[in-house]
């Protein structure tokens, strides 16, 4: 099962790869706005944080608009699909060879994900946005005292030590349905990373195995969306490109940065990263929407 999804990997990274580069072939005379090395240490940047599990869509935002990389605000949501959809797949595939998960456990949660992203996603458009994020926010603050809270032996209601490698029974089936809807959330602005995290340590799982389930989850989304964002245009062809490049240098790096750290050092560090996520929801919900 493990090789089958490594196979759907190495089949994304080609479509995407393809995709991009039949693009960038035809437009080569005239790729766009944007710097080939300011680009690139932004998708190094930015993919470095992802692998950590902080996301690269809010970070990348920020740093193209403070360089001025874009030559309009429109071809954002192309660049950020299409820059970093092969980062992400080297990421999900790098995490699934060397984290020691089960294949059933693995396979179980990517796949309610990604049915959560795509069919899912009608049980939570008619959500308010903003309230979701507020909660969403609160609720991952919570969840990240009562980490550290287990962590410092203060309460022993959260399971086992957090070594496991598989889920079984009821706790396999709470896995699918919560990362369904983590699926699904994604579609309102609710990013899967932290809050997955979240649910693979209250599940009793290692924190490691968080990675190539959240990975895993967003890995075929990118390329799939980026199809017509390509077709269309709408995107910076050399802003992407030279994101793709220091991304998969920066996911290279941090992943071996995270698998070799010590799991309690990791631990501390996913709850630093879930509460950062938190505090950004909670900020997104204050501000008012976007005309």
């Amino acid at each position: 099962m493990v090789t089958v999804i490594l196979g759907i990997y190495v089949v994304l990274i080609l479509m995407h790869a393809v995709n991009m580069g039949r693009d960038l072939v035809v437009h080569k005379d005239d790729l766009g706005h944007g710097n080939w090395i300011v680009s690139g240490i932004v998708g190094f940047i930015t993919d470095f944080l992802d692998t950590l599990g902080i996301g690269s869509f809010a970070p990348t935002a920020m740093l193209l608009d403070f360089t001025k990389q874009l030559s309009n605000d429109r071809l954002l949501p192309g660049t950020l699909n299409v820059g970093h959809g092969i980062p992400v797949l080297v990421e999900a595939f790098i995490f699934t060879t060397v984290v020691d998960v089960s294949p059933v456990t693995l396979f179980s949660l990517i796949a309610s994900a990604t049915v959560g992203a795509f069919i899912g996603s009608r049980l939570v458009t008619g959500l308010p946005e903003k309230k979701v994020q507020l909660w969403m926010g609160w609720a991952l603050i919570v969840t990240a005292v009562l980490m550290f809270a287990r962590q410092q032996g203060w309460i022993d209601i959260l399971g086992a030590d957090n070594t496991a490698t598989a889920l079984t029974g009821i706790k396999l089936v709470i896995g699918v349905v919560i990362n369904f809807f983590l699926g699904a959330l994604m579609t309102i602005g609710v990013g899967l990373y932290a809050p997955c995290m979240a649910m693979v340590y209250m599940l009793g799982l290692s924190p490691l195995v968080a990675f190539p389930v959240m990975m895993g989850s967003c890995a075929g989304l990118m390329p799939v969306a980026s199809i017509n964002f390509v077709k269309k245009g709408d995107y910076a062809r050399k802003v992407s490109l030279a994101i793709t490049i220091g991304g998969i240098v920066g996911v290279i790096i941090a992943a071996k940065f995270v698998t070799g750290l010590d799991l309690e050092i990791l631990t501390y560090i996913i709850i630093a990263v879930i509460i950062y996520t938190g505090v950004t929801y909670i900020r997104k919900s204050m501000r008012p929407a976007a005309a």
